[in-house]
């Protein structure tokens, strides 16, 4: 059954080289498996989820893979703790005699851990949750991580856009044998959220206000009634009355953000149906730091190469980055904020760029020297008068850093010519 309007194909789906690589001469493909450039979360963190499922005793919600517990340690992390799976309990998906018997679970959404616990009782009671905040802010990786620890697949995915038709969200037909067969089951092409209504799994709908209100409008009923109509398989024959239930455990989680409210404002006959949770920024520099360190790491580590830029400078772009977004430095000056979301998201990326140019390009140049122009890139992506804001940030806290005797702060100071 095909999973249409999906963000992401899932195991099976396209993923560029198909069954193998090409290989140059005479296109002899390898038997080398399909490699992807990014994994989904249920096979990523396989083994923590086969390890979770069985170290956990207490009871699941029905339809789930995991404990809400356990759900909640494998999106926030076991804290460096070693958990040690329990003996005997006989629980399906538990590790096998072979497999681990204790692990540390890593820490995956950096956020506050009882948004995580309000986000898993949510689903727990089969109540539609979205996640809003401004982008860049993990609100598709924590719906990514939560599906996977529910249901065992994030892959049933609603991609939201001006152009999501009616038929992604509810189901389409194949053409060819509708119309040699009629009307029938083997005709009907499910939707992500159809599937995910069969199974009692978590469908997952990306950018919901990117979607015109008629599409918004089909998830109403099928929220409140957990039934979806097929009217065209009342007459099919086949002793259907044209109606799919949901079975026990379906739900949807789906991401909007804060930006794009006026793209396609949610009915408050859809609100009601959701429970919002708000996804903010990383409160602390250290934290944050951290992160977009292991995740510029990671995204090099994937090519063959290693992250060698300094800690201090990756904490001068972090600092640059709160500034921008806050609207105030660290010291209480203020900055005239951009229109730019200056997300962790964006920092990542520019922390990967400056890792890819030193470990690509080594030309001997201090990876500082580049921090100038991938803020301007990045901070000109809406309004060119954010240019002049970067100069502000320039003249200001940068300059009066420089002046107090930071050394690294001295030379972006140095650097202001870079900006143009």
């Amino acid at each position: 059954m095909s999973e249409r309007g999906t963000k992401r194909a899932g195991a099976g789906g396209f993923d560029g080289a198909g069954e193998g690589d090409s290989e140059g001469d005479g296109g002899v493909v390898s038997a080398q498996p399909a490699r992807r450039q990014i994994e989904l979360a249920e096979d990523r963190y396989a083994a923590e989820l086969a390890f979770l499922a069985g170290w956990d005793r207490g009871p699941r919600p029905p339809g789930w893979r995991l404990t809400p517990r356990a759900v909640v340690v494998f999106v926030c992390g076991s804290g460096g703790e070693p958990l040690r799976a329990a003996a005997g309990n006989g629980v399906e998906g538990a590790p096998a005699g072979n497999g681990p018997h204790e692990l540390v679970v890593a820490w995956k959404f950096v956020g506050d851990r009882a948004l995580v616990e309000r986000c898993v009782v949510t689903l727990a009671g089969e109540r539609g949750l979205l996640l809003v905040g401004e982008p860049g802010t993990a609100k598709s990786m924590l719906s990514e991580l939560l599906a996977a620890a529910v249901c065992g697949t994030s892959g049933l995915t609603v991609q939201g856009t001006a152009g999501t038709t009616e038929d992604q969200v509810r189901y389409g037909w194949n053409y060819a044998s509708l119309l040699a067969n009629g009307p029938s089951r083997a005709a009907l092409v499910p939707s992500p959220v159809l599937t995910a209504m069969t199974r009692g799994a978590v469908a997952r709908i990306e950018e919901i206000t990117r979607c015109l209100p008629e599409v918004q409008d089909a998830l109403v009923s099928i929220l409140s009634e957990r039934r979806m109509a097929v009217p065209e398989l009342a007459d099919s024959g086949d002793g259907t009355d044209g109606t799919v239930h949901a079975v026990p455990g379906f739900t949807v989680i789906a991401t909007a953000n804060l930006r794009d409210r006026g793209v396609s404002e949610m009915s408050a006959a859809l609100k009601r149906r959701f429970n919002f949770e708000t996804v903010g920024p990383i409160d602390d520099l250290d934290t944050e730091t951290a992160l977009v360190r292991a995740q510029a790491t990671a995204a090099l580590a994937r090519g063959g190469a290693e992250f060698a830029v300094d800690q201090a400078v990756l904490e001068a772009l972090v600092t640059a980055f709160r500034d921008l977004r806050g609207g105030q430095s660290a010291e209480g000056w203020e900055v005239e904020r951009p229109s730019t979301v200056m997300s962790t998201a964006e920092a990542v990326h520019v922390a990967t760029s400056m890792g890819l140019a030193a470990a690509y390009l080594p030309d001997g140049r201090d990876p500082l020297r580049t921090l100038p122009g991938h803020l301007l890139g990045t901070v000109r992506k809406d309004d060119p008068a954010d240019h002049a804001r970067l100069l502000g940030y320039w003249d200001g806290p940068v300059r009066r850093r420089a002046e107090q005797g930071a050394p690294l702060w001295r030379t972006l100071w140095e650097l202001r010519d870079a900006l143009g």
